[in-house]
């Protein structure tokens, strides 16, 4: 899910997490150099309590959109690791878990050049409206895979979604700002509500498809979940026009028309390239000439993403042109980067690890009713909804009376709150272990496990967010808007690689998974809050006094949710 964080001039391109965030955390503005915006215009105001009619239509876009994609995430792992007697694919589960995670970090990763695109060649409307075709298709594809293509449509449909969501997510949250080019209060006001729409789409998303998908069959689930994105695509196609004006209708332009035939070239090839070499991927997957291995992918990228951010930080350093304080900035962002990277690979398990420990492990009996496992995705949501306004009084409140945190300081209590949550899990599982399995615990310990975590989310995501905005150098503040998306990225792809380890037939690697994730997050929070005191002193030196966010109160969706 994603919480919401009061937006900075800076973050007006940005979308939520997830995921945020998951779903919270948000695409990096993207686009440089002289440019020329043909926007403008953010039609009249007779919109829900006086706020732009636009609003109303991005509020339900984003709204569907959620619902599709919180409703099919969690039946992932559940329907591919299902035997075919049972209608999946039989998977074991430490590769559907690493389906999940590669997945969910794709979705992290298209976001940065679905702005780009946007910005250079679509213009921010057409970027969210072929978006939300794609994505439509994908679940279509998802559908279908039922009644012809198996495994062929099924996966063709999640590489669909994650392009469709690369080029929605990030965009649309940039048009809800230029809603409000005054700025201020109101555009606070208007981006609470827009996020309060997320939250809603993904708690009633799981609910939905969740019922239908565990009751009825996978693919009703599945064609739910496209449902609710045809109606977002149906909402935004028939509205767009009449309640956005011109906002969004054209891309940003250079001023020099020949710098910008060259630009929307160079994009055309980049872009025609990049899908050239995915559709070849997919070919040759789906004809065995090349055989693909989620465990190992995962692993590859996981390498490979660490280590574009080591490059990255160290050529800012040597050859970034950075000052003293600049170059100080930018070690803090690095160090956050590290343990947000921590924090989402242990929250990010709860489509994977804490998923199947619901479904194997879980008392889920209410009388006569079984509590279908997906729903326990949506007390995440739930929980952000009820304390999102009551985290917003207490930053206010702390903040009057000077006792404010520092972003490394609330970052220090989000893997604290994160690592007390899997801790509750580390009991519960040896419950199980201790009786051989046949014991299925309360479903009170997943329910707390999540309490703790979503108040790890609520003190980490929305900082970290508003951290990279304040402490980038002013040239680089879209890039490291992007590492912000990697450590959410990087994130989902080791939670995807240990999520597998829940298991009736492998009984003693769950203490030992939620052993370990608990111990990386209590230290991380142990060490961080040990450099809290230094990083403050360099912010102070840097001529950063204060460095606090305010959590704007709403009644919210970082899984990202974000994520």
């Amino acid at each position: 899910m994603s919480v919401p964080v009061t937006p900075t001039h800076t973050e007006q391109s940005t979308r939520d997490t997830p995921e945020e965030a998951r779903d919270s955390n948000a695409p990096p503005p993207s686009g440089s150099g002289p440019q020329i915006n043909v926007g403008g215009g953010n039609g009249d105001e007779g919109g829900f309590g006086g706020h732009p009619r636009g609003l109303t239509t991005l509020f339900l876009t984003e709204m569907w959109e959620r619902f599709s994609y919180y409703g099919l995430r969690p039946l992932l792992i559940l329907f591919m690791s299902a035997a075919l007697v049972e209608g999946g694919f039989g998977f074991n589960r430490d590769q559907a878990s690493a389906i999940v995670g590669i997945y969910a970090a794709s979705v992290y990763l298209a976001s940065l050049p679905g702005g780009w695109i946007a910005d250079r060649l679509l213009g921010l409307r057409r970027a969210i409206l072929y978006g939300a075709a794609l994505i439509s298709a994908g679940h279509i594809s998802i559908g279908l895979s039922a009644f012809a293509g198996g495994k062929l449509t099924f996966f063709l449909g999640l590489i669909l979604i994650v392009l469709g969501t690369g080029l929605l997510k990030p965009n649309i949250s940039a048009i809800v700002g230029d809603l409000y080019p005054e700025g201020g209060a109101r555009r606070d006001a208007g981006f609470s509500i827009f996020y309060m729409g997320i939250n809603l789409g993904a708690f009633i998303g799981q609910l939905v498809t969740g019922f239908l998908g565990e009751s009825v069959g996978w693919h009703w689930g599945f064609g739910a979940a496209g449902g609710g994105m045809l109606i977002g695509l149906t909402v935004f196609a028939m509205r767009s026009g009449v309640t956005l004006g011109n906002l969004g209708a054209r891309p940003t332009l250079h001023p020099d028309p020949s710098v910008q035939r060259s630009q929307e070239n160079r994009t055309r090839l980049i872009l025609g390239a990049g899908l050239g070499v995915l559709a070849l991927v997919f070919v040759l997957a789906a004809t065995g000439v090349l055989t693909l291995d989620a465990q190992v992918i995962g692993q590859s990228m996981t390498y490979v993403l660490v280590g574009l951010a080591v490059i990255y930080f160290g050529y800012l350093f040597i050859a970034g042109g950075l000052e003293g304080d600049e170059k100080k900035h930018v070690l803090i962002i690095g160090v956050l980067f590290i343990f947000a990277a921590i924090f989402w690979s242990a929250f990010e398990q709860a489509p994977t690890s804490l998923n199947l420990f619901a479904k194997d492990f879980t008392n889920r009996s209410i009388g006569g009713f079984e509590v279908p496992v997906t729903w326990f995705q949506a007390i995440n949501s739930a929980f952000i909804i009820l304390l999102a306004p009551l985290f917003a009084a207490l930053w206010t409140r702390l903040g009057k009376r000077g006792l404010d945190l520092s972003s490394p300081g609330k970052f220090s209590l989000g893997l604290l709150f994160a690592g007390i949550g899997f801790l509750v899990m580390i009991f519960a599982a040896n419950i199980v272990v201790g009786s051989g399995g046949a014991v299925k615990v309360s479903a009170m310990w997943l329910i707390g496990s999540y309490f703790f975590q979503t108040i790890g989310e609520l003190c980490l995501s929305p900082v970290g967010l508003s951290s990279m905005t304040k402490l980038s150098p002013r040239r680089y503040v879209g890039q490291m808007m992007g590492i912000w998306f990697l450590a959410a990225a990087v994130g989902n792809l080791i939670a995807g690689l240990v999520g597998g380890h829940v298991d009736p037939e492998k009984l003693e690697q769950m203490p030992q998974l939620f052993t370990a994730t608990t111990l990386s997050l209590l230290i991380s929070a142990i060490v961080l809050g040990l450099l809290t005191i230094p990083i403050r002193r360099m912010m102070q030196n840097a001529g950063q006094q204060k460095d606090t966010v305010t959590l704007q109160k709403k009644p919210a969706l970082g899984r990202a949710a974000s994520t």
